[in-house]
């Protein structure tokens, strides 16, 4: 499952990349390491405002948990949504009409190896940065939890691991759903009916390649502050993938 995300590009970078605008333009800061459990903010593009990105509570929520939402949160993990599932139970309100796309630059996975778990940097490479890592989006859904202030919550869209991820994430395999950059139209569409969003999430993946390197075990230690740069360099001078 993916908790761990990077990212590290400036605001006017990822404004020309996904050719939309941050509506809080301070709110953003780059990042080397964000956790799903601080339960803070990512930043998002909305079906319905393809032009625009807004900052949404890392962790689904629906509007009957907003009332409490750090009882809803102790109750449920919403970081991430299976894809096979999402016609049912807590995602099922945002499926059809609350679709985004999730903006990163990297994300860490477990690889388990001797019993220890060993977290990996996973990036796409790119020459067009000069961090040498491309800018990506995943699928997901949000929710609003207050319409008088642009509050938004959004879970990660996760799916059965393709043979790369299957040698990084190698006892549950899965991935997150990274989309190709050519489907975010298609995503958004607001007439799709599941048997498209099925469609969708089945081949959508990107077709650029995946690097991925082991890193620091810091990155599951707490108390630390690990939103430094070394977290997602090499431990050692090879590739494992």
């Amino acid at each position: 499952m993916c908790y761990e995300t990077t990212s590290t590009k400036k605001a006017k970078q990822i404004e020309k990349h996904f050719n939309a605008e941050f509506q809080i333009s301070d709110e953003y800061e780059p990042y080397f390491h964000k956790s799903g459990f601080s339960y803070s903010n990512l930043q998002i593009i909305k079906m319905n405002e393809a032009e625009k990105i807004y900052p949404a509570a890392w962790g689904l929520v629906q509007d009957w948990g907003s009332k409490d939402v750090s009882s809803f949160r102790k109750k449920y993990n919403t970081l991430n949504t299976k894809s096979e599932t999402l016609f049912s139970g807590l995602s099922k309100d945002s499926a059809m009409e609350k679709r985004c796309i999730i903006l990163v630059d990297g994300f860490f996975e477990p690889h388990k190896k001797g019993g220890v778990s060993i977290p990996n940097f996973c990036y796409i490479p790119s020459k067009q940065y000069n961090d040498g890592r491309d800018l990506f989006a995943f699928a997901g859904i949000y929710s609003e939890i207050d319409k008088t202030s642009d509050s938004f919550t959004c879970s990660i869209l996760t799916t059965e691991a393709n043979d790369f991820f299957e040698e990084i994430h190698n006892v549950k395999k899965r991935m997150p759903l990274v989309l190709d950059k050519e489907l975010y139209h298609e995503w958004f569409n607001e007439g799709l009916d599941k048997e498209n969003i099925t469609e969708l999430m089945k081949n959508g993946f990107t077709s650029k390649e995946f690097s991925a390197h082991p890193v620091s075990r810091d990155l599951y230690k707490r108390g630390l502050n690990t939103n430094q740069e070394y977290i997602i360099e090499h431990i050692n001078k090879e590739t494992l993938f």
